[in-house]
């Protein structure tokens, strides 16, 4: 009898496993269907015509049949490749602008959110009645205003500097609204190394900059390329501030994929085809740098 009720025991607490598991993947693959359908969305977008946009197919080869009408109109099918297009020729100055802007800002980022963070994470501040849990709040609180509040006074003061539509000016823009996220991260990266490390460096005749640039940035590399791609990822999708202060010299490519109206509306397929091919160089870069952004990501998660 009790080796009936084992077995029975046994066969529900398996049932039980299997079913949390049913349960669990189930909502995984729901999610992942969810996170990953608008990507599907607009690659299939591209390779539509205005009638399978208008009807809503979403199925290729099934609902409707793929074309490169999208790719064409931006020079960007096979086809085209090897013709003269000044659509094209404008993507590609686009495409530079937003990897020298985006790659710029980010790099800049980086460097000064390391510095502001190895400095919150070592060091105790005084500024007034501010310590470095506040001052550190203060940066974080940048995110919550509006970027639109920031537009007028950076309309006068962009005038006056003569930044309107130049490198400098986007960079600098960009550097400085990413620069919070990244000190939030790499103040956590810096949290996890021990100070002793540092302390021994100093014993061994380095300065604080040489146990800083020889000891700590090595051993928080992953984080900081961690940081480089997510501020990447923010400059590279960034809309408003390159709509309001660029007009011709340094356009970005979310302004010129915004850009895709005509006379009778706005030309979906083109502008998925431009989205899709935006959407490329960012996933080069994190299949390259696919393990620093895990060992970053998960740093910290055990001491």
């Amino acid at each position: 009898m009790a080796a009936i009720d084992f077995d029975k025991f046994a066969r529900r607490q398996r049932a039980r496993w299997w079913a949390m598991r049913f349960v669990v993947y189930g909502l995984l693959v729901t999610w992942a269907i969810v996170s990953l359908f608008p990507l599907f969305w607009t690659i299939s977008t591209s390779f539509k015509t205005a009638p399978d946009v208008m009807k809503g197919n979403i199925v290729p080869w099934y609902e409707f049949t793929p074309s490169w009408l999208g790719w064409r109109s931006l020079g960007l099918s096979p086809d085209a490749l090897t013709q003269t297009s000044t659509v094209r020729d404008e993507f590609m100055r686009r495409l530079w602008n937003s990897a020298v802007i985006s790659g710029t800002a980010s790099a800049l980022a980086v460097f000064l959110g390391s510095l502001a963070a190895y400095g919150l994470s070592r060091f105790s501040y005084k500024f007034g009645h501010m310590r470095n849990s506040d001052i550190s709040f203060f940066f974080l609180s940048q995110l919550i205003m509006p970027p639109v509040v920031l537009a007028l006074p950076f309309l006068v003061l962009y005038k006056q500097l003569a930044l309107l539509d130049t490198f400098g000016g986007l960079i600098a823009v960009y550097t400085l609204m990413v620069l919070p996220i990244v000190i939030w991260i790499m103040r956590d990266q810096f949290a996890t190394i021990p100070v002793e490390l540092e302390e021994a460096a100093l014993v061994d005749g380095l300065s604080i900059w040489g146990a800083f640039s020889r000891i700590i940035v090595p051993l928080v590399a992953p984080g900081m390329v961690a940081a480089f791609i997510l501020a990447l990822i923010l400059c590279w999708n960034e809309y408003f501030f390159a709509a309001l202060l660029t007009s011709t010299n340094t356009n970005t490519l979310p302004v010129m994929i915004a850009s895709q109206t005509g006379s009778q509306g706005i030309n979906w397929w083109s502008m998925a085809a431009l989205s899709t091919a935006g959407i490329l160089p960012l996933v080069f870069v994190g299949i390259l740098l696919e393990k620093h952004i895990i060992a970053g990501m998960t740093a910290g998660a055990v001491k």
